[in-house]
């Protein structure tokens, strides 16, 4: 009897369990009201929205990408014309950022020049880039003599300032824009090689790379369809850092004279033409200085965010 009251008490017991579970159940069935996992690019915005500085620096960069685009059609004067009337005036009503030593709009000529120093650097990186990607994908993929060869190059190469180079390759093919882009971009080859080799380095033995071998893929599709796109962190950081270094240097070589001819409007040639005026107009030296400065800045402060945010371990 005292067996048929205790089995009896079981149907009491499976009923608490079978709460527990169906609660258990219930709330396993609430998961859909758990945060859904973001997206990579959803985490990627958020993470690099908290870094101001680099928030800042995108923001002014995308500021000179749409004057470099609209600028020259839409500057209150034309850019090479002369005003003798106004000529080293300071700012002023009619000329914000006041007039050099030809009465010719400074303003008007820094928003035009946006375009060409811009574009100069711009190219210069990409050259520089997609030439150091190729060498740096060959010397990593290939190894041995070919590695070798091409690292003793590079380093040949970093042997010698990155100004120095450019003014060489300049003074061998002669001045202009596009050679200075071309004395930029030799510079920037020896850098992004190896950045690209240490990247190949570290991705050509996974799984997936040897899986590519296996199944017969060539080893051009290898480099660049299975072994470039785990590289791509580390090029675009160094490829937006890299912008404003060519900015500088391009503006450097303009203004020791070897880039844009004295009608252009670019900023380190008009640096150069107004440093003979930097006590008596003082602005002629300012604003182009300033404008360099703050593109410069900004680059390096949006390249500065994406490399906390895609990788913090290179901080």
């Amino acid at each position: 009897m005292a067996e048929k009251t205790k089995l009896k008490g079981a149907p009491g017991e499976g009923d608490a369990t079978a709460a527990t579970a169906g609660a258990g159940a219930s709330e396993f069935a609430r998961g859909e009201e758990l945060p859904r996992a973001q997206s990579p690019a959803r985490q990627f915005l958020k993470k690099f929205l908290r870094r101001k500085t680099a928030v800042a620096g995108f923001v002014f960069i995308v500021l000179m990408l749409v004057i470099a685009v609209i600028g020259p059609s839409v500057v209150p004067y034309d850019p090479n014309q002369y005003d003798y009337s106004a000529l080293l005036s300071g700012p002023t009503a009619a000329h914000i950022w006041g007039t050099d030593e030809f009465g010719r709009d400074v303003f008007s000529r820094l928003v035009a020049g946006t375009q060409l120093s811009l574009g100069t650097a711009l190219t210069a990186s990409v050259i520089g880039t997609a030439a150091g990607v190729v060498f740096g994908l060959i010397a990593g993929f290939c190894g041995g003599l070919v590695d070798a060869f091409i690292m003793r190059v590079c380093d040949v190469m970093f042997a010698f300032p990155g100004i120095l180079l450019a003014i060489a390759v300049v003074a061998i093919i002669g001045p202009g824009l596009t050679n200075v882009m071309i004395g930029v971009a030799v510079f920037t080859v020896p850098s992004f090689a190896r950045i690209i080799r240490g990247a190949v380095l570290e991705v050509r033995s996974e799984l997936y790379v040897e899986a590519a071998r296996s199944v017969g893929c060539s080893s051009r599709r290898i480099m660049f369809v299975h072994i470039l796109p785990g590289t791509m962190q580390a090029l675009i950081v160094n490829f937006t850092m890299n912008v404003g270094g060519a900015i500088l240097s391009a503006s450097s070589l303009s203004f020791l004279g070897f880039g844009a001819s004295v009608t252009q409007p670019e900023w380190g040639a008009m640096l150069s033409q107004s440093r003979n005026y930097l006590a008596t107009a003082p602005h002629l030296v300012l604003f182009p200085g300033l404008l360099i400065f703050l593109t410069v800045l900004a680059f390096n402060l949006f390249g500065d965010g994406l490399r906390d945010t895609l990788d913090p371990k290179l901080k």
